[in-house]
């Protein structure tokens, strides 16, 4: 098989000595004698498999006791709805950040169950760029407040922790294990797997426990907090492949040496696609520079006319799905975890042949 790096948003690129492990482990998984995809939920050799998932993430993580992990399925689109719906707590506002795509999708959803209260809006800057903190309109009669640390796709990224005094709610779908957090300043995170999890399929919520048990009434059991808490994530039948697979990504970073190690060669994988960008003529990224996503990189090509044969040269190299969104444009490359030096480098490589070729 050529050698080919996957610069997709998501679902994303695996490691790809988890890919390898999964595949030994496909047909038969342990002394199972059966697919992973195919033994019970409630057997030993899966629980043994998703027990040993939570603790990895607790440690890479450090996730403090009083906080329980659930293993949702929905996305994190369903969150978008699970976070009234377990948040407001009697409360009739809530606060959201508008920064992107995704805090559009998540505002949208909230309003149906409550007032929302937009404390910063880059919508006015077209997503590229953020508000100081001492700037946001922050209600202190809301229930809690929501915001996106990563847009996916303007690749846009807080390089701050909003500090409020009511719980703070993060999507890090696209940022969650790419680096070091605190998880005692959120009171929820939750974050698809589909970037640096796992594949699609599974959402992982961390949830503070004071925050569990009181629900907007006349909902589904399933989006109750403490429903999925109190069953372990098995009220229903998890997605047990992507749920797995997470866990050998998990073991994956540990090996690697856990989150500081992984940050430190995103931090370098980032900087090096930026120099490249900064330093030509060519290309260009339009987020502030204090607010440019490590994980989302868009970029623009001097000449529109050429984005097609750009992607098409770039894929004949074995550099995949870099075309950008089609509200942003141009070009993306998602860099996640799984995504090493070398892929970077290479895609530094064509992008200086192709300005050379056509810039």
């Amino acid at each position: 098989m050529t050698k080919v790096y996957n610069f997709s948003a998501g679902p994303s690129m695996l490691p790809s000595l988890v890919l390898k492990q999964i595949q030994q482990e496909l047909i038969e998984y342990g002394n199972s004698k059966a697919s992973v995809m195919e033994i019970s939920h409630r057997g030993a050799d899966f629980l043994e498999a998703a027990y040993k998932s939570e603790k990895d993430l607790r440690d890479l993580l450090s996730i403090p006791d009083n906080y329980k992990v659930l293993f949702l399925q929905g996305g994190a689109s369903a969150q978008f709805s699970m976070i009234p719906i377990n948040l407001l707590r009697g409360k009739s506002k809530a606060i959201y950040a508008n920064t992107g795509h995704w805090s559009v999708k998540a505002i949208a959803e909230a309003k149906r169950y409550c007032e929302v209260n937009i404390c910063t809006d880059s919508s006015e800057n077209n997503f590229t760029d953020i508000q100081d903190f001492e700037n946001w309109n922050i209600d202190p009669d809301a229930a809690y407040l929501h915001y996106t640390p990563n847009e996916t796709i303007a690749g846009l990224e807080f390089d701050y922790i909003p500090d409020v005094d009511m719980p703070l709610v993060a999507d890090m779908s696209s940022t969650i294990l790419s680096r070091e957090i605190d998880v005692s300043k959120y009171g929820v995170i939750y974050a698809g797997a589909q970037k640096n999890i796992g594949p699609s399929g599974l959402t992982i919520v961390i949830v503070r426990e004071d925050l569990i048990g009181k629900v907007v009434s006349g909902q589904p059991k399933l989006f109750d907090y403490s429903t999925q808490s109190n069953n372990e994530s098995m009220f229903n039948t998890p997605a047990t492949f992507p749920w797995y697979a997470a866990g050998r990504v998990f073991e994956w970073l540990k090996d690697l040496g856990g989150l500081s190690a992984i940050q430190k060669i995103n931090h370098t994988k980032a900087q090096t696609l930026y120099k490249a960008i900064d330093n030509s003529n060519f290309y260009s990224n339009p987020v502030s520079i204090k607010y440019r996503s490590w994980m989302n990189v868009p970029f623009l090509l001097a000449d529109d006319s050429l984005n097609s044969l750009f992607l098409e040269r770039s894929k004949e190299a074995g550099l995949l799905a870099l075309k950008g969104h089609r509200s942003v444009g141009g070009m993306r490359a998602s860099i996640y975890n799984a995504m090493p030096q070398e892929g970077v480098d290479a895609l530094v490589s064509f992008m200086n042949d192709f300005e050379k070729d056509f810039g």
